[in-house]
């Protein structure tokens, strides 16, 4: 796993240990300036699959 990944997944993990902590996702998506459909898309494959579901595939292409 390259640094722009590991990046990547921290970034993804920031976010939604934020949304968690203070038990508002709509702030948490304002705050981090991303879609709700993004949040809840990456809430649900770390829950399945846990931190390598949060990789980014147009990450590893490069």
């Amino acid at each position: 796993m390259n640094r722009r990944t590991q990046k990547d997944i921290s970034r993804k993990l920031r976010i939604l240990n934020h949304a968690k902590e203070i038990g508002n996702v709509s702030k948490t998506c304002r705050y981090f300036g991303i879609f709700h459909e993004a949040f809840y898309k990456w809430k649900r494959a770390y829950e399945a699959h846990g931190e390598i579901a949060l990789i980014d595939s147009r990450l590893c292409m490069s």
